[in-house]
């Protein structure tokens, strides 16, 4: 801990602010990651399931799988479900009015974590470049007795704040790629299986007719 805390002090006010900023993405990143975890679901398994039903004539039987659950997949599909007897403009108007309010919820403050990463990078510079003008300043201007610990002192700091900026900006960047993963499949499993609750209801009131 005696490490650290020299580490952190000697890296000068960039440091604290780097730790700040890095501190901000992780809470976003775990934030992100919890309501990510409850939104996603196995959409294979899920849409089986509400395929078994549909083929059965029991569109309450699915309606009711998907009030189970409070993944984004089912509430758009439920949308849809409820208006399976109406034209397929309207089906087609209640799914994508769904997915709309549903979607940024999915994609909410993923943009953040790009801009953190970067801001973290940028403090680091400007810590690198804070300890340089020391170091500079240090040698030009300095008592010869001091010379050497001011000199070592700017280096320290223009080297600890970038590793610190290197190191935050890094580690926000790999799980933002990793959200964003999880992100995306949320969302590309919304367009797919809306399109195949669609054809599964076209093509059920097709055989009525």
């Amino acid at each position: 801990f005696n490490s650290i805390a020299a580490f952190i002090q000697s890296g000068g006010v960039f440091m604290w602010v780097i730790l700040i900023v890095w501190a901000i993405g992780i809470a976003i990143c775990l934030e992100r990651f919890s309501k990510l975890k409850k939104f996603d679901i196995d959409g294979p398994s899920f849409m089986n399931e509400i395929q078994r039903h549909i083929l059965s004539n029991d569109i309450q039987g699915a309606i009711r799988v998907c009030s189970g659950s409070i993944a984004m997949l089912p509430k758009v599909l439920k949308s849809g479900l409820k208006r399976s007897e109406h034209q397929a403009d309207q089906l087609q108007n209640a799914i994508d009015a769904t997915a709309l309010e549903v979607i940024p919820k999915v994609e909410r403050r993923m943009g953040y974590l790009q801009m953190i990463a970067n801001v973290s990078t940028l403090f680091g510079l400007l810590g690198t470049i804070q300890g340089l003008i020391q170091s500079f300043a240090a040698v030009s201007a300095a008592d010869p007795a001091q010379k050497a610990e001011l000199l070592a002192s700017g280096i320290s700091k223009a080297m600890n704040t970038t590793f610190m900026g290197l190191l935050a900006a890094i580690s926000i960047m790999m799980i933002h790629s990793f959200l964003s993963a999880k992100s995306e499949k949320i969302v590309n499993e919304i367009d797919e299986y809306s399109v195949k609750l669609m054809d599964l209801l076209g093509t059920k009131n097709s055989s009525k007719e």
